[in-house]
């Protein structure tokens, strides 16, 4: 085997969105670390497969289909195409965006059944279900809402987002059908069940070693935990509805592989779907050689902790997570998120009157990492104006346009100070650990924490006196701040690539990587300011725009 064969590859699986609306910028939230994770791995010239896609199959799109008077495929069509463009839109770099209603899809999940049942690990089961009388079907689990039986919060019939409980939709109290408000009655139906309680032993033993490592968020560990704790129970793999992957079971058909492993499965055909649009072999990264992130909100933290390893562990297929990047929730205006009631800011609407990088920016550098975090108009439009146009792009401006007009725009002929060399070499040391690590929040602050301490020099070197006094020591200190500029465009490249890609022209960069760019290798183009000013005004009209747009009444 080649020494560069031997190098780990690197998969990165970013979570499906529903394509039943409009991504909101709590979904890019979640999802914007994986884009950073595969460019930065990227620029190191590692091997990376960034895969994601429309989830359309699920109950939400049969949903909306039925509130719009159209066919779920219309529904999923519109929303899938609007994902794609928002996400080209915020540079996001998927080497593979597709969908859960492909023929591919359809098999790959077919297969990985048929594996399931041939592994024993699937059996059927008569269970008791809820039934609409009103509209004569099986609810699917998110057609039925009600009160938690834990917390007591509302709740829908798959899982309670208050308390993360996974749940039985026969489990809920006050019961209704969320399309008629009927109450649904109970009826018993056959389906088949993964023996997930199998695993139990096993996952206990995977989430252990996760917590040792410390590649785990500590939301997905204190779940995970919880879950094992509790003891795994067998759930249920297939599901009466209208639309989905058919099982693949004579005498079955009519029954859905159950959204919970079908969904979750995208991740192996979306692998498989690149590997035939490109002439490769998905198991360049579904191997012991992989490093595997996946990157989601804390909602979707046991599917991809506990059943997705249960899973690849029936089949015999690796690798199993490696890093879970599981973000908390983002409020807005310090209140709860709510589609329902409109308190969401849109992507599509977002990104019509703002820069990407500045989205990017934001809600990277105030990451619910950790925590919940907020989203205000107030601190997006501030921090825009000092961190991105305040610091980063008056730093790259006034440099550059100084250069431009007191050395006939060509770079001059400086030493770069050794001791800023020392501190770059650190920077991309210290921030690509910071990366592979999933601490974004820090690596993105550690780097703008260095871009007000270039900006300083800059003002205590005065260049503007220093090229009257001594034009050779004004070389120097220009130097010194262009190669910096340079090497912030490679750092700052995961997160925020399209300032990266305007330094890049500026400086003539013919290649951005994760490694020293030095000062003779660049020369001066055509100098442009990275960012606009945003009028403080937009505060105001954003913040009554919003209170306006929302709705009354309750999720």
């Amino acid at each position: 085997m080649k020494k560069e064969d031997k190098k780990m590859s690197i998969f990165i699986g970013g979570a499906w969105p529903y394509a039943n609306g409009s991504l909101h910028i709590g979904h890019l939230s979640s999802l914007l670390p994986g884009d950073v994770l595969a460019r930065y791995f990227r620029l190191k010239g590692e091997k990376v497969l960034y895969v994601s896609g429309s989830d359309c199959n699920g109950t939400p799109i049969a949903i909306k289909a039925k509130q719009e008077g159209v066919t779920p495929k219309d529904i999923a069509d519109k929303y899938h195409q609007e994902f794609k463009e928002s996400f080209e839109r915020l540079g996001f770099t998927f080497d593979c965006y597709t969908r859960t209603d492909t023929a591919l899809h359809h098999e790959v999940v077919q297969n990985v059944f048929l594996e399931l049942l041939d592994n024993g690990k699937l059996y059927k089961k008569k269970e008791d279900q809820c039934y609409c009388e009103s509209c004569e079907q099986f609810l699917p689990d998110r057609f039925v809402e009600g009160t938690c039986p834990h917390c007591k919060s509302q709740a829908r019939g798959d899982q309670c987002d208050y308390c993360s409980q996974l749940l039985n939709p026969i489990e809920l109290l006050d019961k209704i059908c969320k399309t008629c408000g009927n109450e649904p009655i109970v009826k018993t139906t056959e389906h088949f069940y993964f023996k997930l309680s199998s695993l139990q032993k096993e996952l206990e033993h995977y989430v252990s070693e996760a917590k040792k490592d410390g590649k785990w968020r500590e939301n997905a560990i204190h779940l995970s935990e919880r879950y094992l704790k509790e003891g795994l129970i067998d759930r249920a793999v297939s599901r009466d509805l209208p639309n989905g992957v058919p099982v693949p079971v004579e005498g079955y058909e009519e029954k859905k592989i159950y959204v919970w492993i079908e969904a979750i499965t995208g991740y192996y055909s979306a692998s498989k779907q690149w590997a035939l649009d490109n002439a490769r072999d998905e198991a360049e990264f579904w191997n012991e050689n992989t490093k595997a992130y996946y990157v989601h909100g804390k909602d979707n933290v046991p599917f991809h902790s506990i059943i997705w390893p249960g899973i690849l562990k029936s089949i015999n297929k690796k690798p199993l997570p490696t890093h879970i990047v599981s973000n908390e929730f983002l409020t807005i205006e310090q209140k709860k998120l709510s589609t329902s009631r409109n308190w969401a800011i849109w992507v599509p609407d977002i990104l019509t009157r703002y820069h990407p990088d500045s989205i990017r920016y934001f809600l990277i550098a105030n990451a619910p990492e950790s925590r919940d975090a907020d989203f205000s108009w107030r601190e997006f439009i501030y921090s825009h104006n000092s961190e991105l146009l305040g610091a980063y792009g008056n730093f790259v401006n006034r440099t550059l346009k100084f250069v431009e007009k007191s050395f006939d725009g060509k770079l001059p002929n400086g030493e770069v100070e050794v001791l800023f060399k020392e501190k770059i070499i650190q920077l991309y040391e210290e921030v690509g650990a910071l990366i592979e690590m999933a601490e974004f929040k820090t690596a993105i602050n550690k780097i703008f924490q260095f871009v007000r301490y270039a900006n300083k020099y800059f003002d205590e070197q005065k260049p503007w006196i220093k090229i009257k006094a001594n034009k050779n020591e004004c070389a120097n200190i220009l130097a010194t701040c262009v190669y910096i500029i340079a090497n912030l465009a490679q750092v700052l490249n995961p997160f925020l690539p399209f300032s990266s890609e305007r330094i890049q022209k500026m400086l003539r960069i013919t290649e951005i990587k994760w490694s020293l760019i030095e000062y003779n290798d660049l020369s001066l183009d055509e100098v442009e300011p990275l960012y606009e000013r945003i009028d403080i005004i937009r505060i105001e009209e954003e913040t009554i725009k919003l209170k306006e747009s929302s709705k009354q009444g309750t999720d």
